[in-house]
């Protein structure tokens, strides 16, 4: 089984790492995949000044700025889920599509890759209208195969447990 992980950067790895060696078995393979639009007018900016955020970075041509761009970013992108996955011994690549259409390009690449399943967070919440606008339901219904949404890790409360959301009642008070 090939499992694609679509992360935006914002995707937890302790599940996707627990999702993934499930889905795999012993003989599957990953390929994370994030998309990120590049901001080309910006980018043609940087090259005319003498300001470069980029480290080393020395202008050559459009191709190689946008190509050190998408490698940088990328790189902050997935680095959390492939560092994951690596140790805990699950081999992985990483692909970082240029795309102004999350949706569109995930769908893209989960054709081209031949995967079978896409994994992705979801950042919108699941039962809400605005759901079937979201970009894990648009890979959904674009590509044809299917999605295991991953909700975003729970967020802790005055450090204790993590919450689910329902209260106990209070207790009536002991007289």
């Amino acid at each position: 089984m090939h499992v694609l992980v679509a992360t935006a950067g914002a995707l937890s790895p302790d599940p996707v790492v627990e999702f993934t060696r499930h889905l795999i078995g012993g003989t599957g393979s990953v390929t994370i995949v994030t998309v990120v639009e590049v901001p080309h007018s910006f980018l043609e900016g940087i090259e005319s000044d003498d300001w470069h955020p980029l480290h080393d970075w020395t202008p050559s041509n459009e191709d190689s700025i946008t190509a050190e761009y998408l490698d940088e970013r990328g790189h902050r992108i997935t680095e959390p889920i492939r560092q994951a996955l690596e140790a805990a011994r699950i081999p992985c690549e990483v692909r970082v599509v240029e795309g102004a259409d999350p949706a569109e390009a995930i769908s893209q690449a989960a054709d081209a890759l031949g995967a079978d399943v896409v994994l992705m967070g979801a950042t919108k919440k699941i039962f809400d209208m605005e759901a079937w606008e979201s970009v894990s339901a648009r890979v959904m219904l674009e590509s044809g195969r299917p999605v295991l949404v991953v909700p975003e890790a729970r967020k802790v409360a005055d450090d204790t447990e993590p919450s689910d959301g329902f209260q106990e009642p209070a207790s009536a008070p002991t007289t």
